[in-house]
């Protein structure tokens, strides 16, 4: 039986561990660097330095490395023992404080989007003292940033740290305006729910798609899905609930807050919830968790599948970003008090991110766009590609009833002046959840549901945090000129929900009529990834993200360029792979089907048997095996016309406009031959196999 107490965090170089480790003083002064984000002083770092390869040569550690995460949404990692030579072939293990707080690593093989040249091969990691070192697989890892010789940022950590400065400090001055004076830093918070797939492994080992994808690229429906809803919360299998307590064990001494787990909406489908951490220590820990879930499911002959859309008709797996603000002190921001002064403070926070999420909804967009989640949003219970907030009836009444100057009538009758009098008892859950909302109030928090599975949540964070610390900015640029604050609060909060209450909706997401009602009110529909990421670099985008010095031009530039190429590749992935499925198996396997149908039915004739419908199932066969390899010529043909050269823009376009729909059409014709070719013929597993094997 594992005691959680007892292995929790055991392989993590965290607070307890250096308050036993280091001197005193050196542990206060990296705390100065840690809270207040001061320099770090170099004599500090190589006192750090040594405590920390000294526990990690006690746990078995025998290298270390800049553990970080370039711009493909993955973790990268170079190894280098802690060994060095003496004198007489002797050796030394040492670890100094410049190696812990800086390396080296190759800036043109990773992608960098233009910022690197192919011959520009400099760059440089730096540790990130706010995200706990860590032991995997005998490697100690130590979180850094990532950055080319001339600066530019060339991961994902280094502009989430930058956009966490931008919004503490836009917050304090708010705050200050309130006098919270013992105010001196704000965190952004997330809580990153994590859906998967479990497959067996040795059905996986038989289909090109997931190997080369992630995800089926053909397949017919199983006479089962979703429709019955019994997955869902339903009791786990036997082999699932081992992988998942291997899963809570591996992540807990790894530090992970891993609290809950549960089976999805969908067949193999199942989810991982943590307990909130710090933005960047939360990004750190989701990419830990990924890693974690694939290795671990080998360990019971299991995949993890974290692609969006594996399986056509049943949900996709997605992230729930659960994104909050706390201050220094501990204060939640977005958790609504009683008294008027908190009242008021919570209705400021509140309508900041109702302005940032109207203003921005194509950054927030665009920070969720991806080939795989295009499959996705809008279907099987994610939400749509439309950013609206849903804040439920009771918050939405609230803020009517500021907006018109009336007395608010909900369950407390009380006159709701901000400043004077109290906001009505707002207990947690006052309001029924909306699945379909892409953007949703959750009590003290807002959860972003559109984040695809496989990918890195730094990027919404970054666009998050930035967003709102423009909205506070403004507000606080008005605020500390205004000779009446209390008036000028009121006067502000009432314009901002009258200037942005388009972007609320409570209602059904998924209705037609929401659509049009969408574009009535003028929000953005962004469908792909090709429409959206161009959304980075427009003007007052780059002005945004160049104010808060977050992202300069180049820098913003060069994610687009990144993201359109990854969309680009990655459909041209699995065209090639479909192409060979289609020629190397499903085209031999339905011509021996039917040529042995064909022997059949001649046998049955000469035996003078009836033979029923087996001429028209020939027939069809025989058509469907034309149609077949016509779609797989029409693929391949586009493939090769692609036109030359090529940039990112119209390569992802002629993508989504051309491949694209030749690779549907050539699924729908191989699906279907699949309903009616003999079981024992099909050439690799089925959905029902897939989806209904993991006991």
């Amino acid at each position: 039986m594992v005691r959680m107490e007892e292995i929790f965090g055991i392989n993590v170089f965290n607070d307890s561990v250096m308050r036993q480790r280091l001197p005193k003083e050196t542990y206060k002064a990296l705390h100065k660097t840690i809270d207040d984000g001061r320099r770090l002083d170099p004599e500090v770092a190589s006192v750090v330095a040594n405590a920390m390869k000294d526990w990690a040569l006690e746990h078995g550690a025998t290298h270390y490395t800049h553990w970080f995460q370039p711009l493909n949404s993955v973790t990268a990692e170079k190894h280098d023992a802690f060994i060095s030579p003496l004198p007489g072939g002797a050796v030394i293990q040492e670890f100094s404080g410049k190696e812990l707080v800086r390396g080296e690593a190759d800036a043109s093989s990773l992608p960098s989007g233009g910022l690197r040249s192919t011959f520009e091969a400099r760059g440089y990691t730096a540790w990130d003292p706010t995200s706990y070192a860590f032991i995997k697989d005998h490697i100690l890892c130590i979180p850094t940033a990532y950055c080319s010789y001339g600066g530019e940022a060339l991961d994902k950590k280094t502009p989430l740290l930058r956009s966490m400065e931008a919004l503490s400090k836009q917050a304090v001055r708010i705050l200050h305006l309130f006098g919270r004076m013992d105010a001196t830093r704000v965190t952004p918070t997330v809580g990153p729910e994590q859906e998967y797939f479990l497959v067996d492994k040795d059905l996986f080992d038989r289909r090109s798609d997931l190997i080369f994808s992630g995800r089926t690229l053909y397949g017919s429906r199983a006479p089962k899905g979703q429709e019955l809803g019994d997955h869902f919360f339903g009791t786990i299998q036997t082999r699932v609930q081992a992988f998942m307590a291997d899963l809570n064990e591996e992540l807990w001494k790894l530090g992970v807050l891993a609290k809950t787990e549960h089976n999805e909406t969908a067949p193999a489908q199942h989810e991982m919830a943590p307990i909130y951490a710090i933005a960047n220590v939360a990004c750190d820990h989701n990419q830990i968790t990924m890693e974690m879930m694939k290795k671990v499911a080998l360990r019971h002959n299991l995949v993890c599948l974290l692609a969006e859309k594996p399986f056509e008709g049943v949900n996709g797996s997605g992230k729930h970003n659960n994104w909050s603000m706390f201050t220094n002190t501990g204060y939640n921001l977005l958790e609504p008090g009683d008294s008027p002064h908190e009242s008021a403070q919570f209705l400021l926070f509140l309508t900041s991110v109702i302005k940032a999420v109207d203003d921005y909804q194509d950054l927030l967009r665009a920070s969720v766009a991806s080939a795989g989640n295009d499959h996705r949003l809008g279907g099987c219970e994610a939400p749509p590609a439309i950013i609206s907030i849903f804040l439920g009836d009771e918050l939405t009444e609230i803020l009517d009833a500021l907006e018109a100057g009336a007395d608010y009538s909900g369950r407390e009758k009380t006159e709701l002046t901000v400043g004077v009098h109290a906001l009505p008892k707002f207990p947690r859950d006052t309001t029924d959840r909306n699945r379909t909302s892409p953007f949703a109030f959750t009590g003290n928090k807002f959860e972003f549901r559109s984040l695809g599975s496989s990918a890195s949540i730094a990027d919404s964070n970054v666009v998050l945090n930035t967003i709102v610390a423009e909205s506070l900015r403004q507000f606080a640029d008005e605020l500390e000129k205004a000779d009446d604050f209390r008036s000028a609060l009121h006067e502000l909060i009432v314009r901002t929900i009258r200037e942005h209450k388009r972007i609320i909706f409570n209602g059904n997401n998924y209705s037609k009529d929401w659509v049009d009602e969408a574009a009535r009110r003028g929000l953005l529909s962004l469908p792909s990834t090709v429409e959206a990421l161009p959304c980075y670099t427009a003007e007052k985008n780059v002005r945004l993200f160049e104010t808060h010095k977050v992202l300069s031009a180049s820098e913003l530039r060069s994610r687009r360029e990144i993201g359109l190429d990854s969309y680009a590749k990655m459909i041209k992935i699995e065209a090639e792979t479909m192409l060979m499925m289609g020629r190397r198996q499903i085209l031999p396997a339905v011509m021996k089907y039917a040529g042995s149908l064909a022997s059949s039915l001649n046998s049955l004739k000469e035996a003078g048997a009836s033979v029923m419908n087996g001429p028209s199932l020939l027939s069809g066969l025989c058509e469907g095996i034309d149609q077949l390899k016509d779609n797989m010529d029409a693929l391949a043909e586009i493939l090769n016309n692609k036109p030359e050269p090529e940039s990112p823009d119209l390569s992802a376009r002629y993508m989504h406009d051309q491949v694209l729909p030749a690779m549907v059409s050539l699924r729908y014709c191989a699906d279907q031959l699949e309903r009616i070719t003999d079981r024992s013929c099909w050439p690799f597993p089925t959905y029902d196999e897939l989806l209904f094997s993991v006991q």
